[in-house]
């Protein structure tokens, strides 16, 4: 069996949502995840911060941390495809972490 991969999963969320929808947005994507075989470690919100540059008229974003681990790419790779056609996520980032 493959060794599982740890990874960290940064993205960025419009200020203007309700916290009703910000938590069910984090709990749907989360669950894309662990859906698609992924771990999820740790699902938090990071901050509210001013964003470096102005991304879809937006100065400052939600950011929200989940540390996952995996044994192939099918959950990064969903999580990456539906994270782009979503409105309320700005950007995302998905990182490898080496132990």
């Amino acid at each position: 069996m493959a060794q599982s991969k740890k990874y960290e999963i940064l993205y960025i969320v419009r200020t203007d949502i309700d916290d009703d929808a910000k938590t069910a947005l984090v709990e749907r994507f989360d669950s894309i995840l662990r859906d698609n075989g992924a771990e999820v470690v740790e699902s938090k919100d990071w901050s509210k911060r001013r964003l470096a540059y102005e991304i879809k008229n937006y100065r400052e974003g939600l950011y929200h941390l989940i540390k996952v681990t995996t044994d192939d790419d099918t959950a990064l790779n969903e999580f990456d495809r539906l994270a782009k056609i979503n409105d309320e996520i700005l950007r995302h980032m998905i990182t490898r972490v080496e132990e």
